[in-house]
Parts: structure tokens; sequence; C-alpha cells
């Protein structure tokens, strides 16, 4: 018997929508976080796909999310939205601020979304490329529990805080997107390099000591670190600032504090930006002036824009199917029969 399990995306999306709903998620919900699920396998992010599932039904077991929440939107100013997601899962909150965020981009030239009351457990391009697909220049910025210590210390107080940027190209051409942690490897890449028994890279984490390892269960049980230590780090604080204390939700630290140990996403907010750029330039088209500098990077040889490989993979994926070791398809089977 294979150690993997090859699945077409229509069979991720059942898969994971079909044990959502055995283990009490609204449909709503449900929905929301399999076409995360989903589109994360599709672009062969796999620290967010399938991956994930075992973590967001044990947070439904604990009863630390409400897997039926149904999200309320309020506009806070002119240019502020606010999304409440009342304890669920964030893709719904962020679907249902998605649009009223680009209508005030729209009219305002440039807006924000704030989400409150949510655990957020997957990638962040979803949200930004949603928004460049719309013409919008995106951001967004997330916050987690404490594993990463900040410059110079050894214990863990930030989260792998990442952010992400999107930029529309129109003409048929899709988004340039990166989505990046401020640690030097997400959270799920260090739990992926545990399960396959493999060493992580240097400079990855430290031990309970403070000691550089590339062990990957020493690095969970101590602390993660800033890319590019104290820049890295600086970016962490101003992630921590904005997706916490601006839209007055929690910092890692304090989502550490509430979170019962489950294993499944921290409790916390999101801070989302979005910009018209044709509400930016007094002249000329910004979005078509990007492509001569975009033309410059790829005409280096071995140089490419941010999220070109996971288009390929995109392309590619809806044919081949995707692959998941055969023991995480054994466990998701198991949390789908209760």
């Amino acid at each position: 018997m294979s150690d993997s399990v090859r699945l077409t995306l229509d069979e991720v999306h059942a898969l994971a929508t079909e044990t959502f709903l055995a283990n009490g998620g609204s449909p709503e919900q449900t929905r929301a976080v399999a076409d995360t699920v989903t589109a994360a396998e599709r672009d062969e992010c796999k620290s967010h796909g399938l991956f994930r599932v075992p973590g967001y039904i044990a947070s439904i077991r604990s009863g630390k999310v409400n897997a039926v929440a149904e999200p309320k939107v309020e506009r806070l100013a002119p240019g502020v939205v606010k999304v409440d997601g009342f304890n669920g899962f964030a893709p719904l909150a962020l679907e249902a601020g998605r649009e009223p965020l680009v209508e005030l981009a729209r009219e305002q030239g440039i807006a924000a979304l704030a989400i409150t009351n949510t655990h957020h457990f997957a990638a962040l391009w979803p949200e930004t490329e949603a928004l460049a697909e719309r013409g919008l220049v995106g951001f967004a910025f997330v916050a987690a529990m404490a594993y990463v210590a900040p410059a110079g210390g050894t214990k863990p107080l930030y989260g792998t805080n990442p952010m992400s940027f999107a930029w529309p190209r129109g003409e048929g051409r899709p988004p340039l997107v990166f989505d990046q942690a401020s640690s030097a490897s997400a959270r799920g890449e260090v739990m992926i390099h545990k399960r396959d028994g493999k060493p992580i890279p240097e400079g990855w984490g430290i031990d309970p000591d403070g000691n550089p390892t590339t062990d990957p269960d020493a690095v969970l049980a101590g602390a993660q670190l800033p890319f590019g230590g104290y820049k890295g780090a600086s970016i962490a604080l101003m992630i921590e600032l904005l997706a916490g204390a601006l839209v007055g939700d929690l910092f890692s630290f304090e989502a550490s504090v509430v979170d019962p140990g489950d294993g499944g996403p921290p409790r916390g907010g999101e801070l989302v930006l979005a910009i018209d750029p044709a509400r930016c330039s007094a002249g000329g088209n910004p979005v078509r002036h990007a492509e001569a500098l975009f033309a410059r990077i790829v005409e280096q040889e071995g140089a490419r824009l941010p999220s070109d490989r996971r288009y390929v993979a995109r392309r590619r994926t809806p044919i081949e199917g995707i692959t998941i070791p055969r023991s995480l398809h054994d466990t998701i089977q198991s949390l789908r029969e209760g």
C-alpha cells in the first residue's frame, strides 16, 4: 500500500466539507473553510491545506471555536469597516467584509477592514489576491500565538505574524501576490518537518535553553526565530500592533494565555487594507507602469515574480490532483466518521 493518497480537488473539498459538517460546523462556516483548504491544496501550499483540518476540528471539539458563528459587519468610519466573527473561523468573516471593503476603497481611495474575534489558520494570500482581482492593491496582517522570540531574546513572545501584499496586473494576468511570515519559517513548516522526521534548516529556531537547533521538536518546545534578526522582529512587532491593539484584539502572548492547547488556530484579529490605484495617481496608469518593473525582474535568468510558482501549480493540480500522506488521510477520515 502506498504511503500517499491522491485526490482530485473536488475530493479535497468534499473531504473537508463532510468532516466539518460531521463535527457540527454550520453550512456557511464549513463552506468557507473548505474553500480555503482546497485553495491551499490547489496551489500546493501544503502547510495550510488538509494538513490543518485536524487542528480545525480539535478547536471545534474543545469548544474554543464557535463553528456556527454568523459574522456581523459594521461601518466604523468613512474608510473603516469592522467584522466581528463571534469566535468563528476567519474565512467566513473575511468573506463578509470583502465587498464592504471594496466599496469603501472605491469610494475613499483607501479603506481598512478590521476583523475581530476569529480564529485564523490559513495563508493570507487568499484575502489579498481577492482584492487585487478587483483591481485594488491589498495588504493583510495577522498575529498568532507566542511562537517567536524577539531579537536577542530566547523566549516565545510574537506570533509568526505573516503579512501579505497583492498588486493588480490587468489584461488577464493574475495578480502579483506575496505572503510571508516575519519568522524565518511558518509554524506549519516546522510541524511538517516534525511529522516527516526531517531536520529543519539552521536559523529557524532555538531549543528551550536558547541554543540553535535543527530539531523541529526542540524548536516547537523552544522558540522560532524572526527572519533577518532584528529586521524580522521589527516587522513582527508592527504586526502585533496592527492586528492586535489597532483592531482591538489580542496580542500573540495574550492568545497563548487563553488558548486551551487543543492544537487548533489561535484567537485574534486581522487588519486588511485596500487601495484603489486609480485614486492615488494624479496622472498615468500605476498598474500599467508597474509592468515595466516586473519585466526587468523576469528578464534576469533565474528570477521570477512572487506567486508565479503557485500559479503554475494552480494550472496543474486541477488536472493531476494532489497527494497527501496516507496517515493524514486516515486521520481526517476518522474525524469525519466521529
